[in-house]
Formats: structure tokens, sequence, C-alpha cells
């Protein structure tokens, strides 16, 4: 190959993506420099984080600028290496470019291993999303057993996993997703003992059928009248986990929202908010312990790949709005 596809930002979206905010162009295969190498992108993960790295506003990630290649999760194999750190052929995770090589650090690389799980559960259950749910739950929602936690967008990669975890850790979980189809998964499937369809359903009301003795957990990965609802509703002592707002990535103008937080006050209830990367260091320990779950048949996931690169712009569009059924993947490569 000589030539290298790219997927660029070639407008900032207001509100939802649309297939305009993207381009797609070929250029030159780039040469790795000394202790460089060369990485073929097998497989691209889209992430609803990556629509705030697509606004100009300052975050805790960097805003991808107007021509340059978006950034995501990438699993690839080293076609090239000008590093004794990585060898031709090695299969490696890393943030790289939406794009079908990318160059690369050695500090930028992990090494993944084939015989551990399928490849691409390296931008899945077994990388940020399963470290986002395993450490979020346990390290910020701290449940103990017979709790109740709630999850929202429970059928998504990450509250999949912090369902599932919930359920190891003796809680009572209930989810909230957008579709019929996608609650009896979480009830019929992954074991959660009540799921809402907030589209639906009269999610207060369904929360107080599912939630009698009030929410201990919550894991908040959507923000806006979900979460408003689950407020009223807290119980004495309870946790609220912050992961994501994925209501309010698209809103021209925000929400004028939370307006009921009196409920912290009264139920001495605590919310924060976390980044996976504070734990870090860690990931090694909860990477073993989601495999060896697996391996045990006690976790499930689910995967929605898409083929082709040429197709992660239409796939994320979709992502944003609710249309991914697990964790979205884009396969631009075999491997």
């Amino acid at each position: 190959m000589t030539v290298n596809r790219q997927i660029l930002l070639a407008a900032r979206p207001v509100g939802y993506p649309k297939e305009t905010d993207f381009r797609l162009v070929e250029t030159a295969l780039p040469e790795p420099a000394p202790g460089q190498m060369l990485v073929r992108t097998l497989w691209l993960s889209l992430d609803p984080y990556q629509r705030g790295r697509m606004s100009a506003g300052k975050s805790y990630a960097a805003s991808v600028e107007i021509g340059a290649p978006l950034i995501g999760g990438v699993v690839g194999r080293i076609e090239r290496s000008a590093s004794p750190a990585f060898k031709i052929g090695d299969i490696v995770e890393g943030w790289l470019g939406w794009q079908d090589y990318a160059l690369a650090e050695p500090a930028a690389l992990r090494n993944v291993d084939p015989a551990l799980a399928p490849i691409q559960t390296a931008l899945g259950v077994l990388g940020m999303p399963g470290m986002t749910a395993y450490f979020g739950l346990l390290e910020i929602g701290r449940p103990v057993p017979g709790d109740t936690v709630v999850v929202s967008a429970a059928s998504g990669a990450v509250g999949a996993l912090v369902g599932q975890i919930a359920k190891l850790s003796g809680c009572r979980v209930v989810g909230t997703a957008g579709s019929d189809r996608k609650v009896a998964y979480l009830v019929e499937e992954l074991g959660f003992d009540a799921g809402i369809n907030y589209r639906t359903e009269e999610v207060p009301a369904a929360l107080r059928a599912a939630c009698p003795n009030g929410i201990d957990v919550y894991f908040d990965n959507v923000g806006g009248e979900v979460t408003d609802a689950v407020l009223a509703q807290l119980a004495t002592g309870a946790r609220v986990a912050i992961c994501g707002q994925m209501s309010q990535y698209n809103l021209e103008k925000p929400d004028l929202a939370p307006r009921n937080l009196r409920f912290l006050l009264v139920k001495q209830a605590r919310m924060e908010g976390f980044l996976v990367f504070q734990f870090a260091d860690r990931y090694p320990l909860a990477r073993q312990r989601l495999a060896r779950w697996i391996a045990d048949g006690r976790i499930k996931y689910r995967e929605d790949v898409v083929e082709g690169l040429e197709n992660a712009p239409k796939a994320f569009i979709g992502l944003m709005r609710g249309q991914n059924f697990g964790k979205l993947l884009v396969r631009v490569a075999a491997a």
C-alpha cells in the first residue's frame, strides 16, 4: 500500500453531527522515523466522548482541529518498526486516528494478547469501556450487597458491564434503555432485575415501581430528564457516579438542569464525576479480573460492528442518536 485513507473533521458540528462535518481523503503512506512504528488499523472504536473532541469548547481532552484526522481508540498491527519496543506483526492498542495507517511512539501503544480474548475486545470490554465500568462502579459507586443500582444507557458498552458487575456484587439492578428490544436484552440475557424504556414509559413512575426502597447507586451515562427522575428517588446515603451526559452532547443550547439537587442534601447523598484515566495504574488488575469473568461465563458483552473506514462517520452519527446496540466498532481491515 502507498495510500493512507483518513477521515478528517471538515466542520465543527452544530447540534447533531452530519455527514458534511467529515471528509474522507487519501494521503501518502507515512514512513516511521527512528523510534517510531507504522500501525495498520484493524479495528476503530467509536465512542460518545468523541463528540466533545469535535467541539471547540475546553474539556479534559484537546479538541480536534478542523482539517485534522479524528482521534479514536485503535487496535492495529505493526507493519514497520524503527524501534526495538515492538516488532512487525505485533498486535497493539492505542489512541490513533480515524485512518488506515498511523505513526506511533512506543509510549503510545500497548501490546494486545490475542490469546486472552478476540483482539477487538481491547477497545470494549477489556479496554476503555470496561475500565470505565469497573472503576466507575466499584470506586465511585461503591456498591454493597443488597443495594439497588440504577444504570442509564444500560445496553451500551459501559452500562451493560456496570449492571453485570453490580449483579456480581450482590445488588438489585435496574437499567434504562431506548427500545423494548434493548430492555429485553438487559433482563433476559444480562440478568438485570428490571428494565425501563425511557422513550415509551413514564420514567419517574417506572423507577418508583422498580425501586420501591429508593436508589442506592446511580451510574449516570446520560444526564437530562432520566437523571432528574433518579435524583428524586435516591435513598439515604446514595452515591451518584457521573460517567457521561449523552443527552447533552448535541444540544445547541444547554439544558437549565439539574434543578433538583436538593435531593442530594435531603438524602445526604454524594455525586461525583470521574475520568477513567485516573485509575490507569490499576488497569492490568481490572483487565485480568474482567477476562476471568468472561471466561467463566459471568460477564457477557455485545458488539455492533460496522464494516469499512468510510462508514465511520455515518456510524458515529447513529451512535449519537442511540441507534447502536452494544459496543460500536468499525472493522477497518482483516487481522
